[in-house]
């Protein structure tokens, strides 16, 4: 599998949570019981590093080789 493969599958998954983390937070929205509130916004800060995590290696993957692209200094080695 190359970069550019993985990077793909990395903007899908992205793609995937953002899409779970809008159901929870309108599930959040409307739920009446302030316990299942509590559980649903955890569950949605859980997933949001996550979130931020495929977005970012998406990027990092897709123009690894590209020399112009500074590289995320949190995936260097």
């Amino acid at each position: 599998m190359t970069l550019l493969e993985m990077s793909v599958q990395y903007a899908d998954s992205a793609a995937l949570i953002r899409a779970r983390i809008r159901e929870l937070r309108t599930q959040e929205r409307q739920q009446p019981d302030p316990e299942t509130s509590r559980r649903l916004r955890q569950r949605i800060d859980a997933l949001t590093p996550l979130l931020r995590e495929c977005r970012e290696l998406a990027v990092l993957t897709a123009r690894y080789y590209d020399r112009s692209y500074h590289k995320h200094e949190r995936y260097t080695l």
